[in-house]
C-alpha cells in the first residue's frame, strides 16, 4: 500500500512540475523593429497566441529597432535572464551567427521567425518558422504578366536590401520573367519597406517621364505609396498594374478598391502561431521540425473578401 501512495505521489508531483513549468514559462522575442506594419500584426499575433495557453506563457518583447548590434545585446540579455526560449526575427538575415552561436552555447531553444537566416545549415536547437519568399515574387509576376499580356515595363520596389526576404521575392519576380522576354524591367530601388519612400520613389520616376506599366512591389506598404504617388499624378487607377506581398488590412483594402490589383497573403498568425507553439515545445523537449513552413497565398479581387 505505501508503495502505490509513494507511486501516486511521485506522479502527481510530476505532473504538477511540467504544469508549473509551461505556467512560469518565459520567452524572450527581439523583433528587427517595432514600427513595420506588418510586423506588429505578427508582434500582437504572438502575443495572443501565449495567452491562449492555459495557464499563460509570458513574452519578454524587446525591440532592436533595426541594430544588430542591439539584438545581439538583446539576445545576451535574455540569456543573463534565463529565459526558456529565445524568438528572433532578425534586422540582417546575413548577421544572425553570434545569435546563433550564443543561443547555443546557452542550451536555450532559439526561433527565428517570418526572416530565414541566410546560413541554412542551422545547428540542433534552432529552428525557422516563415514563409518561402520566392514563392511570393513568382505567384504575384506569375499574375503581373498574364494581365499584362506577356509584354511591357515594370518597375520593382525592393524591401530592405539587409534582408533576405528581399533578395528572395525579387529573384522570384526575375525567374518569372525568363519566361516573359518582352516583359522589362525599367527600374528597380528599395523603398525599405516604407509607404513614404514607396510613394517618393514612384513620384521621382513619374516627374524623370519614365514609362512603366506595372508595379512589382515586395511589400504591401510600398505598392500602397506607388498607388498614391499614380493617383497624385492623375494618372488612371488600373492603367498602372501594381502588385504587393502581405495581405496586411491595408493592403486587403486597397485589393478591394482596385488601387492594387493582386498582393501574396502572408499569414502573420500562422507564423507567429509555429513560432510561439515551437519555442514552447522546444523548451519542453519535445520533437519539433527544423523548418516550419507557412504558405502564402494569392489576393486577387474575386477572393480578397475571404482574407482578414
Amino acid at each position: 500500500m505505501k508503495t502505490k501512495i509513494r507511486f501516486a505521489s511521485l506522479a502527481l508531483s510530476l505532473m504538477f512540475a511540467s504544469g508549473a513549468a509551461l505556467a512560469d514559462m518565459k520567452i524572450g522575442v527581439s523583433m528587427s523593429q517595432f514600427d513595420d506594419t506588418w510586423l506588429t500584426y505578427l508582434r500582437e499575433s504572438m502575443d495572443t497566441k501565449a495567452k491562449s495557453y492555459p495557464d499563460g506563457v509570458k513574452l519578454q518583447f524587446e525591440d532592436a529597432r533595426s541594430d544588430v548590434v542591439r539584438q545581439l545585446s538583446q539576445v545576451e540579455s535574455f540569456i543573463s535572464q534565463k529565459v526558456d526560449a529565445i524568438v528572433v526575427n532578425p534586422v540582417d538575415t546575413a548577421a544572425t551567427k553570434k545569435i546563433t552561436e550564443a543561443a547555443v552555447k546557452a542550451g536555450i531553444p532559439l526561433v527565428y521567425v517570418n526572416r530565414r537566416p541566410d546560413d541554412l545549415n542551422l545547428p540542433k536547437g534552432v529552428v525557422t518558422v516563415a514563409s518561402n519568399d520566392l514563392e511570393a515574387g513568382q505567384m504575384q509576376m506569375q499574375y503581373l504578366a498574364e494581365k499584362m499580356g506577356g509584354k511591357g515595363d515594370i518597375v520593382i520596389l525592393l524591401g530592405d536590401l539587409a534582408n533576405n526576404s528581399t533578395t528572395n521575392r525579387t529573384k522570384g519576380v526575375k525567374e518569372v520573367l525568363t519566361k516573359y522576354p518582352n516583359i522589362k524591367i525599367e527600374q528597380e530601388q528599395s523603398g525599405i519597406w516604407s509607404r513614404d519612400k514607396g510613394m517618393t520613389l514612384v513620384n521621382d520616376w513619374l516627374t524623370q517621364g519614365r514609362k512603366f506599366d506595372a508595379v512589382v512591389s515586395n511589400n504591401d506598404e510600398m505598392a500602397i505609396g506607388a498607388a498614391m504617388a499614380l493617383q497624385q499624378a492623375g494618372v488612371a487607377k488600373g492603367s498602372v498594374l501594381i502588385a504587393g506581398v502581405d495581405g496586411t488590412p491595408d493592403g486587403l483594402n486597397a485589393v478591394k478598391k482596385g488601387s492594387l490589383l493582386v498582393s501574396v497573403f502572408q499569414d502573420a498568425k500562422g507564423q507567429a502561431d509555429g513560432s510561439i507553439d515551437t519555442a514552447v515545445k522546444m523548451a519542453k523537449n519535445e520533437p519539433v521540425e527544423s523548418a516550419v513552413w507557412v504558405p502564402y497565398r494569392l489576393i486577387t479581387l474575386q477572393n480578397v473578401d475571404t482574407f482578414k
